[in-house]
């Protein structure tokens, strides 16, 4: 299990600055607290940074507040904005876009069941898609299946090819990891040829899974497993080339640990999704 980022150690900020603990609560009563207090966020950031790369400010600040409070530091959210503007720290965001779904073949295209929806419990709607990865020998696929209350991804693969095996093994690794194995369940995605062959809609019909599928190829209508691929690749660095699969294969495994259980999530109130999805009541 992957630990949470360390805090740095007021001792450490001490130490760095040659003074004692008691002199930095002095300091705290002449002009030298907010520049040291502005060092003391910064060494923090940077902390957090080594372990969520390109995570936004607004989550940093919330993932902070209990630090601030700690050290009796005082900073709204536009002068955590400022401090990081000023160290260069803020995020430059990145646009990725590639086509991974052949929808043209001769397989039954299946009811769209979640019309956009939101999902009321953990495991109630599974959203399925591809996306893709650089390496010096051409493109790997990653096939992500992601809970759509928690955030949480529950089933993922990296496969050579775009062929329906990765799929079937991601979605197999969700069902390994239920926690609510009893509740009915959705599997959704889009129309590509994946998901609509037999193999793949004959598993989950065995596992009593109903099968949604988008109807006009709108990302709005798969929105939440493209959020997903867009945060691994923009905030995880996996839009980069690797130089093998191997290397591609353990970032993609460090990123998901990353996000499931250490990214705060806005649509889970600024919880992990692991920690929303363990705590969706169970029946």
């Amino acid at each position: 299990m992957k630990e949470i980022y360390h805090e740095i150690s007021l001792t450490t900020i001490c130490a760095l600055f040659g003074r004692s603990r008691q002199g930095w609560y002095q300091l705290a009563e002449n002009k030298g607290q907010k520049q040291l207090q502005r060092t003391l966020v910064i060494e923090q950031v940077r902390q957090i940074k080594s372990e969520l790369p390109h995570i936004g400010g607004l989550k940093m600040h919330s993932m902070l507040q209990k630090f601030l409070s700690a050290h009796q530091i005082s900073m709204g959210r536009d002068a955590f904005f400022c401090l990081l503007k000023e160290n260069n720290l803020l995020v430059k965001p990145r646009r990725l876009y590639a086509r991974t779904t052949n929808s043209f073949h001769h397989f039954k295209k299946w009811p769209d069941l979640v019309q956009r929806r939101k999902a009321i419990m953990a495991e109630e709607i599974w959203v399925s898609d591809i996306t893709y990865l650089k390496t010096k020998k051409g493109f790997i696929y990653l096939s992500l299946i992601t809970d759509a209350y928690s955030r949480k991804i529950v089933g993922y693969n990296l496969s050579r090819n775009l062929k329906a095996e990765g799929c079937i093994k991601a979605f197999q690794m969700a069902l390994k990891s239920r926690l609510y194995p009893k509740r009915p369940l959705i599997h959704h995605s889009d129309r590509g040829i994946q998901y609509c062959c037999d193999d793949y809609v004959q598993l989950l019909i065995s596992q009593n899974v109903q099968i949604s599928m988008t109807q006009n190829g709108s990302p709005y209508d798969n929105a939440i497993a493209e959020r997903v691929n867009g945060i691994l690749k923009q905030e995880f660095n996996l839009y980069q080339s690797f130089d093998s699969y191997q290397q591609a294969k353990d970032a993609v495994e460090n990123a998901i640990i990353s996000y499931n259980q250490i990214r705060p999530h806005f649509s889970c109130q600024l919880q992990t999704p692991q920690a929303k999805h363990a705590s969706s009541n169970a029946w």
